[in-house]
């Protein structure tokens, strides 16, 4: 069966201000793999934050998915841009 929706390249953007909901964040991250292309994490120790750089493949309301459950976790930011060639 063909996907309707047409796949998207974007880049999530995810910084984490406190680590108590990072096992959801992994789960979550887990769960959406087969869309993920790869992905970076970097501590800022300096600041008390983690910033994970997520490159996915996806359709859009995938990614929009993905980015509104990681949002909704406590002390967890996140933000997505899109290629423009899709």
């Amino acid at each position: 069966m063909e996907n309707k929706e047409e796949s998207r390249v974007a880049l999530l953007g995810i910084i984490v201000e406190d680590t108590k909901e990072i096992s959801r964040l992994n789960d979550l991250l887990h769960e959406y793999g087969q869309y993920i292309i790869g992905r970076m994490g970097v501590p800022y120790r300096e600041k008390g934050l983690n910033i994970i750089s997520v490159a996915m493949d996806a359709p859009q309301d995938v990614i929009s998915s993905l980015s509104g459950k990681i949002g909704m976790l406590s002390g967890i930011s996140s933000k997505v841009i899109y290629s423009k060639k899709g």
